[in-house]
């Protein structure tokens, strides 16, 4: 979710048209709008049965609803190097909404990886494999 300055997180879903992107996106996999309303089909697809069952023993963990009711507090994103990394079979920020989004917002390309919401479940060596490629990276820049 990229803020835009003075944005709230409740206002971000409605002003980048997140349910749209979703609705669509859902609907060129063959899924219903009732179908995005499961969990399990929403975030949970791409999980292997033992990760899955690990993640619903446990069970949601708490998080804290301030993003959500507070503005982001920053009058323009910051002058530093930023990477936006999506998950191609994301299911709640589709990979073209968020590449949309990260254009729109912050004027960069957006990277893909493999995975759906929870990539850092779904496929987290990857996803460390591409994390720790940028820090080489931005090393090499200092």
């Amino acid at each position: 979710m990229i803020p835009l300055p003075g944005e709230t997180g409740g206002e971000w879903w409605s002003k980048t048209g997140q349910a749209d992107a979703q609705r669509e996106y859902l609907a060129s996999t063959g899924l219903t709008p009732e179908a995005g309303q499961d969990p399990e089909v929403l975030y949970f697809h791409d999980l292997s049965p033992e990760v899955k069952k690990e993640a619903f023993e446990r069970g949601e963990p708490n998080q804290s609803m301030t993003p959500m009711s507070q503005p982001w507090p920053l009058k323009s994103w910051p002058d530093v190097p930023t990477r936006v990394l999506v998950s191609r079979d994301d299911r709640l920020f589709p990979a073209a909404f968020q590449r949309r989004i990260a254009r729109e917002r912050i004027g960069t390309e957006a990277d893909e990886i493999d995975g759906g919401h929870l990539v850092a479940l779904s496929h987290p060596r990857e996803l460390a494999e591409r994390l720790e490629t940028y820090r080489e990276a931005a090393s090499k820049r200092r």
